[in-house]
């Protein structure tokens, strides 16, 4: 059963919600991560056929709610949430600069070595690149902006890595899959930005009997205590579509429908 999603859940989906899932199921869950845009771009593109799609924000499922062909999105359920934050490496020098100075200040340096991700393909570069720019006109802080064109972009797959292994001095993550990889952060104070996670099951799903076991289980209560212990804010699912698209099994887990 093919689980394709945001690369910011990847710990939590193989380490802890995939395994729980597959016990409790019978189920065998096959993930596959990447920027939520570019999952879509592939999913659009034949390149992956996906049971489940989980997306990083609703924005990222407008164009499968639009496509043609074999995969669409008719509904999709937002369950969670969880901010952007800026994370550092703590045997860096910038760690000490961040104990003393706000973070807009520290980013304007040209020394760091500073990672991001692409926003043609992830949500979370479409953020960063909101963030700088909104930071950059509040606190009249142009060289913000400028600093934006110096970060390194890099795959959401790759980028905890990149920062673990001593390539960067820093870098843009939502608040959980840095506390999920021990990562040292800053709230970008001022800035309410953050991902919005989605969850559906796109027309076309080879095995949509799993799919719905699987939306389930997330969405129920093993589900919601999982996310909850690792990092992200569970909202009361929310339906973004039809009712009566979804299975009975689906509807009664989610209020109003």
């Amino acid at each position: 059963m093919a689980v394709l999603y945001a690369a910011s859940l990847e710990h939590l989906m193989e380490a802890v919600i995939g395994p729980a899932f597959d016990r409790a199921s019978g189920y065998r869950l096959e993930g596959f991560a990447g920027g939520s845009d570019e999952l879509v771009s592939e999913m659009r593109g034949g390149v992956h056929v996906a049971d489940v799609f989980i997306s990083a924000s609703p924005k990222a499922d407008v164009p499968l709610e639009r496509a043609g062909g074999r995969q669409r999105a008719e509904w999709y359920v937002t369950f969670a949430k969880a901010p952007l934050v800026f994370g550092y490496d703590p045997h860096s020098a910038i760690a000490a600069q961040l104990r003393h100075r706000p973070w807009y200040q520290v980013l304007t340096e040209p020394r760091w070595r500073i990672g991001r991700t692409d926003p043609k393909l992830d949500p979370k570069g479409k953020l960063t690149v909101q963030a700088l720019e909104a930071a950059a006109v509040d606190l009249h802080l142009p060289a913000l902006r400028s600093a934006l064109g110096r970060f390194e972009v890099f795959p959401e797959a790759a980028l905890v890595g990149r920062l673990q292994s001593g390539q960067l001095d820093g870098g843009f993550f939502y608040a959980n899959e840095a506390a999920e990889a021990h990562i040292p952060t800053v709230a970008l104070a001022g800035l309410h930005l953050g991902a919005t996670f989605t969850i559906t099951i796109p027309t076309g799903a080879p095995d949509p009997t799993g799919a719905q076991a699987f939306v389930a289980y997330l969405l129920g209560s093993s589900g919601r205590a999982l996310l909850a212990a690792h990092g992200l804010s569970v909202m009361t699912p929310t339906l973004s579509g039809s009712p009566a698209l979804l299975a009975p099994s689906l509807r009664a887990l989610i209020p109003g429908s």
